[in-house]
C-alpha cells in the first residue's frame, strides 16, 4: 500500500511541476511564448489555475496519507524501554547483570543506581608525581 501511494505521490509531483511551469508569469516561464499555442488567453489561466489547485490538494492529501501510513506501520517504542542499568564502578565481573524489565519503574531503577553509587567507596585521588 505504501509503495503504491509513493508512486501516485511522485506522479502528482511531476504533473504539478509541469503545470506550474506552463503558467504564464511576468518573469517568464515555459508558458511564455507567441500568440498561438495549445491554449491562449483566459482559458489557459483558468484551466491551469484550477489544475494547479487540484494537484496541490492531491499532493497535500498523499503527503498526509504517507505520513499516517508510516506512523501506523511503525513499531511502538519508548525511550524508557531502552534504559539499561548502570554497571557498578568496581567492575565485578562475576556478578550477574540484572535482567531488563525487572526492578519496577524508572524511578525505582534510578534509586537502585544511586544506592549502588553511594555503596561504592570513592576512588582515592591519584598521588602527585615525584619530582
Amino acid at each position: 500500500m505504501q509503495s503504491v501511494l509513493i508512486v501516485i505521490h511522485l506522479m502528482i509531483v511531476v504533473v504539478l511541476v509541469v503545470t506550474v511551469l506552463l503558467q504564464r508569469s511576468e518573469g517568464g516561464a515555459l508558458g511564455v511564448g507567441g500568440g498561438g499555442g495549445f491554449m491562449t488567453g483566459r482559458g489557459q489561466a483558468n484551466v491551469l489555475t484550477r489544475a494547479t489547485a487540484i494537484l496541490a490538494a492531491l499532493f497535500f492529501a498523499t503527503s498526509l496519507g504517507l505520513t499516517v501510513l508510516a506512523r501506523i506501520t511503525q513499531a511502538p517504542s519508548s525511550i524508557l524501554q531502552h534504559i539499561e542499568p548502570a554497571k557498578p564502578a568496581g567492575g565485578t565481573a562475576g556478578a550477574p547483570a540484572p535482567a531488563q524489565g525487572t526492578g519496577g519503574n524508572l524511578l525505582d531503577q534510578l534509586k537502585k543506581i544511586e544506592d549502588q553509587r553511594q555503596a561504592t567507596p570513592p576512588a582515592a585521588p591519584p598521588e602527585p608525581p615525584a619530582k
